[in-house]
């Protein structure tokens, strides 16, 4: 979602800045801007396009200035057009960027109309701007720290005054921001990839935390304003991981990128340990009862996934809930559950709202899964299972969603072995069967021709249903998932045992009904489902096991998977989807990376 960059230098900090906004670029934004201090005054540009379009702006104006700050926006208080862009301006005197949302600007705008000040935008920012500009009296740390405690709501934000020429102040509240430190220079960020080549070295914000940057040094003090300490710690670059390389979008790239993603996730060793989830993992293991999984998008669908190996190899009872709902309705807490929770960026907004309500409640054991090792989700968890996917650029996640999936699995069976369901031939095979998904993925990615030929049918469809059943309905669903966020095609998964109740009053000839089709103990009640979809001149694209004995005829289009893979078989089921998404997307020409009205980190509720 929306991203920040800041910096305090002793060169022109411009091209940092735009380089910085071109890096999160791959969080989802509908407008970009920059401002700098330059000659005293605060100067800007903003554009409605994309950061190239901004870069060329900043380059014919000459832009230019030591002290800067800049950002991508994903619309939420105004339409995105340049009056509502940020850098906010307050009377040409405080410049502001924020991530997040202000519950009470209502209150807060209406308090400052009467004190004079004129609104020029939509947004909840510009209420931030002029509120430290009221506020300032020489200092604009103590300003900042005082001015948000008026704010109710969720932000990071980054300001600049033209009194202070060398101080960029920024504030946490429910978003992420990050500290760059650097020689002679400090920086902020919405995220570390913003700052990869100009530092390795970062402190990460706690809650309630106010930061002073200058070129000297960095000023943090908490929610209390008491002085604080924020380890800085050594992140390797990402730079590396943003080169699209000889493919044609970055959702490409991480679909091919599966393979080496999982090997990278898979535990090393030869047994499943509790010490892959925490130095105090096995005490915790040993003292719960049931699991809670909170999740959003992609995420929730891979907690279903991994509520069926929950509940069949460790027979723990599992409970899945959207995290978005959980936070909001009346539930009975188990303090005896483990509460997972699962983000590929570990910042969702709506998840880790969904967490501090569950440790409200009583839940003293949570556990995240997460792509990111210093994301807030990883820091305010008990423990913790790291996924290895790398920097997943596109919007719709594809390696980031199996990753999970091989940490859910291990966990599974973890659980299953210290709860004496697994002995130790069953463990090796698990472990063998995860070892082998990378060479099974590439099998799967080689029938891409096969899909290829498929989406040229689908993009010329408006609709389409997606069915599977047992374990592979949360597939089903994630597949559906892909088509409608990039390709526009209205897409909806059911069991595939619910057609009868409801969905196949939606089947023609001019609905394709996909239909994943392991050979597991449902093929034969799935058969049947597939015949209630051909007797109402339903036309199928069925993607079955080589054993399934499911073949291609009039109106059933059949591409067969190299092999049954077991209870891993959604991770090898769920790449053809992938790649179904893709391709008819790029055969109706969306913008397949960034599809409209998304963004990949949702840092706001």
């Amino acid at each position: 979602m929306c991203g920040i960059v800041g910096a305090v230098a002793q060169r022109n900090i411009v091209p940092v800045l735009v380089e910085g906004l071109r890096r999160l670029e791959y969080r989802g934004y509908d407008s970009c801007g920059v401002a700098v201090l330059s000659h005293g005054e605060p100067r800007r540009a903003r554009s409605v396009a994309r950061v190239s379009d901004l870069d060329a702006q900043v380059k014919e104006s000459s832009l230019a200035g030591m002290t800067g700050i800049a950002h991508t926006r994903w619309a939420t208080h105004g339409a995105p057009v340049t009056d509502n862009a940020h850098p906010i301006f307050s009377r040409d005197t405080v410049a502001l960027v924020h991530n997040g949302i202000i519950e009470n600007y209502e209150s807060l705008r209406t308090m400052l109309r009467d004190k004079g000040y004129e609104f020029v935008s939509q947004t909840d920012t510009e209420v931030i701007a002029h509120l430290i500009h009221s506020m300032y009296r020489g200092d604009l740390f103590q300003t900042v720290r005082e001015a948000v405690k008026l704010l109710h709501g969720a932000y990071a934000i980054a300001v600049i005054h033209k009194d202070q020429p060398h101080t960029v102040v920024g504030a946490r509240q429910g978003s992420p921001l990050v500290v760059g430190v650097g020689e002679g220079e400090n920086f902020l960020a919405s995220d570390a990839l913003a700052l990869a080549g100009s530092t390795d070295r970062f402190a990460f914000l706690e809650e309630g935390d106010v930061v002073e940057i200058a070129l000297d040094g960095v000023k943090i003090v908490d929610r209390q304003g008491l002085p604080a300490e924020r380890e800085v710690r050594v992140v390797a670059a990402y730079g590396g991981a943003v080169e699209l390389g000889p493919y044609r979008h970055f959702m490409q790239k991480e679909i091919f990128e599966q393979p080496r993603a999982i090997t990278d996730t898979i535990p090393q060793g030869d047994e499943f340990t509790a010490n892959l989830f925490g130095e105090n993992a096995k005490d915790v293991f040993a003292d719960i009862d049931s699991l809670l999984i909170l999740a959003c998008g992609t995420s929730y669908y891979s907690g279903l996934t991994a509520k069926y190996w929950l509940e069949s190899i460790a027979k723990i009872p599992t409970q899945v809930e959207i995290a978005s709902e959980y936070r909001y309705r009346e539930s009975v807490p188990n303090p005896k559950a483990l509460v997972v929770v699962i983000s590929q960026s570990g910042e969702t907004a709506d998840t880790l709202a969904a967490l501090k309500h569950a440790q409200s409640l009583g839940h003293a054991h949570t556990l995240a899964v997460c792509n990111v090792a210093t994301s807030a989700m990883v820091r305010q968890t008990e423990l913790a299972f790291l996924t290895h996917a790398g920097t997943e650029i596109g919007v719709a996640s594809t390696k980031a969603f199996t990753t999970q999936l091989v940490g859910l699995f291990v966990l599974a069976v973890t659980l299953a072995k210290l709860r004496g369901r697994v002995d130790a031939k069953q463990e090796a095979a698990y472990l063998g069967q995860l070892r082998h998904l990378p060479a099974a993925l590439n099998s799967v990615l080689a029938l891409e021709p096969q899909i290829i030929a498929w989406s040229e049918e689908f993009a010329r469809k408006e609709n389409a249903l997606f069915l599977g059943r047992g374990l592979h309905y949360p597939i089903a669903l994630e597949g559906a998932l892909k088509l409608k966020e990039i390709s526009y095609i209205h897409a909806e998964a059911y069991p595939a045992g619910e057609l009868k109740h409801g969905p196949l009053a939606l089947v023609t000839e001019a609905m394709p009904v996909v239909t994943v089709a392991p050979n597991d103990t449902l093929l034969e009640k799935l058969k049947s489902n597939m015949q209630e979809v051909r007797a109402r001149g339903g036309e199928l694209y069925v993607f079955a096991d080589a054993d399934t004995r499911i073949v291609s005829e009039d109106g059933i289009h059949v591409i067969r998977m190299p092999e049954h893979y077991g209870a891993l078989s959604p991770i090898l089921h769920v790449v053809p989807l992938q790649l179904l998404a893709y391709h008819t997307a790029c055969a109706r020409g969306t913008d397949v990376d960034k599809p409209r009205n998304l963004a990949k980190s949702v840092t706001v509720e």
